[in-house]
């Protein structure tokens, strides 16, 4: 009998899943890594000066965002991966759709809240899943939401250079909906919820974590002793006067 009882996945995959996500985790950041963010000076500055906060802490939380939107994307392969082990014939590609059942003709395009595409990027999406139905007129072409706004499976009406556009074959799924259409159970997305924080703290009980050590504070101050000098430096320091640059 399975521990977790989830009657779609073996305990197994799931908790081989759900350790491969946490083992993707993020605890360092280098401060080759901060500056590739293209982290902003002056934002820092304004939040340092307005909050009435060291810029140490601002320095430590811009870290801590950069490490939070790792993680976030880290999610992302849990919802769209863990369809390999549910069902059969679920692929994720190497390119294109985030999940493909061809066997079925279905394509999803996954987002994790319904709020992530701006118009330019919802218009190219909904034009690529038109040019997959014209290809292949058996497909069935599924935005997953996984924030969505409600229990939903909708034709996905949006609008084309002014024009608006839908197709029965072209829909808006909430994720609930997807594993219904994955699993045959309406409940499986609600039974994967509830069992969720017991598998992630079997996985952690059982994983050795080697958090490390943040360096980025310590490598800011090799560039220079005041933190906030060396922000603007680390950002600036091919532009014009930076080789003479002096802060309060």
């Amino acid at each position: 009998m399975n521990r977790y009882e989830l009657n779609f996945i073996s305990d197994e995959s799931i908790f081989s899943h759900v350790k491969n996500t946490v083992e993707k985790y993020r605890f360092n950041v280098s401060v080759t890594d901060f500056n590739r963010n293209l982290v902003d000076p002056i934002k820092l500055t304004f939040d340092a000066k307005i909050y009435k906060r060291d810029i140490k802490v601002v320095i430590e939380d811009e870290i801590f965002r950069q490490i939070d939107k790792s993680n976030t994307n880290h999610i992302g392969y849990f919802h769209q991966n863990i369809f390999t082990h549910i069902g059969k014939g679920w692929s994720v590609p190497l390119a294109g759709y985030d999940v493909v059942n061809k066997s079925k003709h279905i394509y999803v395009e996954m987002k994790n809240k319904h709020n992530t595409m701006n118009s330019s990027s919802s218009q190219k999406t909904y034009m690529r899943m038109q040019n997959t139905l014209i290809k292949n007129p058996a497909a069935k072409c599924l935005l997953v939401e996984v924030i969505a706004t409600s229990s939903q499976d909708i034709v996905w009406r949006t609008t084309l250079d002014g024009t608006s556009v839908s197709s029965s074959k072209i829909r808006r799924v909430s994720i609930d909906k997807f594993y219904e259409i994955v699993t045959g159970d309406k409940l499986a997305f609600k039974k994967l919820c509830e069992k969720l924080p017991t598998i992630i703290q079997d996985v952690v009980d059982a994983t050795k974590f080697n958090p490390g050590y943040n360096t980025v504070v310590q490598d800011l101050q090799r560039i220079d002793k005041n933190l906030l000098k060396s922000l603007y430096l680390l950002a600036f320091d091919k532009y014009e006067g930076f080789g003479n640059f002096s802060v309060e």
